[in-house]
């Protein structure tokens, strides 16, 4: 581990400017990028802690506030440590949020984060990771997908969705991708139950896609968020394991 540097900072997007979050080691020399897709409770202290973790083992980390569009993070009040009883009155300000927050919208975005990468001096040349917590993670594959050139590795972490009856299911662009994907699915998931799980791998194996997709047995959606309840320590160290392995592979 190195010491790393945390700054806020504005990033111009074809709708607005996204406010974010950068962590990269302190020495002055650019190192690989990755695109950090926040979960739905958004850009807050520990997300940026996760920044400063991954940024202490050799990389550039951008965590942008995906949902800029509905002001500043962050963009509804939080508690520090979120508990199952807040879940309602929380959703229920994100909810409306969430559903404006088209596909569209997501790669029209992405593209603008991966230019503000590629030419900042702090990342190395080079393709670019993605690590994403839940909806975050269906936004990384889709980046995967969207930017196929620009992306070398993706990993998914207890996201939920990832097929649906839409189109645009996640899982049917997978196959648009040429990067290595992780999926790290929580074992008390019901928006991403085993039949789901199932669906995905079929489409992985059929579309030729370097993947793997692991279940975290005792784990629940959000695992690897340290101020929610659903926070699962052996989870979230094993979730660290197999994120680097796969960047230190493939970025």
């Amino acid at each position: 581990m190195t010491s790393v540097h945390g700054t806020q900072l504005d990033i111009p997007t074809p709708d607005g400017v996204a406010d974010a979050y950068l962590a990269h080691p302190d020495d002055g020399t650019p190192h690989p990028g990755v695109l950090l897709y926040m979960d739905a409770f958004g850009l807050r202290p520990s997300l940026e802690e996760m920044a400063r973790r991954l940024a202490g083992h050799g990389y550039t980390v951008l965590v942008p506030n995906v949902m800029y569009r509905a002001g500043r993070a962050p963009v509804v009040d939080l508690p520090e440590f979120i508990v199952p009883s807040e879940l309602t009155e929380i959703f229920a300000q994100l909810s409306p949020i969430m559903q404006a927050f088209t596909p569209d919208l997501a790669m029209r975005d992405a593209g603008a984060y991966l230019d503000w990468l590629a030419a900042s001096p702090l990342v190395a040349d080079g393709p670019v990771g993605t690590t994403g917590y839940c909806m975050g993670g269906v936004l990384g594959v889709r980046t995967a997908a969207a930017y196929p050139d620009r992306i070398g590795a993706a990993a998914s972490f207890h996201a939920g969705h990832l097929v649906t009856d839409a189109e645009d299911s996640p899982h049917r662009l997978v196959g648009r991708s040429t990067a290595e994907l992780y999926f790290g699915h929580a074992d008390h998931d019901h928006s991403m139950p085993a039949e789901q799980i199932a669906s995905l791998e079929r489409t992985l194996d059929a579309d030729g896609v370097s993947y793997r997709s692991e279940l975290y047995e005792g784990a629940q959606h959000g695992y690897t968020q340290t101020d929610t309840a659903a926070y699962n320590s052996e989870a979230d160290e094993r979730h660290w394991r197999n994120l680097l392995e796969l960047f230190g592979r493939r970025l």
